[in-house]
């Protein structure tokens, strides 16, 4: 990326304050802080998210079309999951403070915090990261589709998928009254694999 910013123009920033750009909020211990070339406009071909989780929270499932993600995590453990579209795997990749995972630009990828006070800083190559996710997928695509097209019963689909009226971000909502309030089952989560010796108020 070429850069054609002025540095002696009055208007140029070098810092920010991530509390003044909240992208999403649950609630006081679920959100997340967005830092883009929106909020920083010297930051170039970079973007951060900011991310708060208690246990058992997710990020969900989604896809950044335009950038790789690099997961930082600051403090707590998550778990890392993200679908090889080559091999038609899932790949579980647990972390703990100092580690990161990598995800592939355009990779399906969730976060799952597996215990209280997870931070987790994701970092982008690009200025803005673009965001598809799973939940606008489900509910944007009419249910006869998804059932006419993986033989399901129409009925039970539009059932099962009414709940979902926005987009999720962080789940499960804060209405949710599941019975499974823990986190998912890892019981075919493979071993943890060695890695090395991801918006816009203004």
């Amino acid at each position: 990326m070429i850069s054609y910013m002025d540095f002696t123009s009055p208007s140029v920033q070098f810092s920010y304050d991530l509390k003044n750009n909240p992208m999403f909020k649950k609630d006081d211990r679920n959100f997340i802080n967005a830092l883009s070339v929106m909020q920083l406009n010297t930051l170039g071909n970079v973007s951060l998210l900011d991310i708060f989780l208690s246990r058992s929270n997710v990020v969900e499932p989604h896809i950044h079309q335009n950038a790789s993600e690099l997961v930082y995590l600051i403090s707590g453990s998550a778990v890392v999951s993200l679908v090889n579209p080559f091999t038609k795997k899932l790949i579980n990749l647990p972390v703990t403070p100092g580690q990161v995972a990598n995800v592939p630009q355009g990779w399906w990828h969730y976060e799952i915090a597996t215990s209280d006070d997870t931070h987790i800083l994701a970092i982008f190559d690009a200025p803005v990261p673009e965001f598809i996710a799973g939940s606008d997928l489900l509910r944007l695509t009419p249910a006869e589709i998804l059932a006419h097209t993986y033989c399901l019963n129409e009925a039970q689909v539009q059932a099962t998928l009414a709940p979902i009226t926005d987009t999720v971000v962080i789940g499960p909502p804060s209405s949710c009254m599941s019975a499974n309030n823990g986190i998912p089952s890892m019981s075919s989560m493979p071993q943890r694999q060695v890695i090395g010796n991801g918006w816009q108020n203004g």
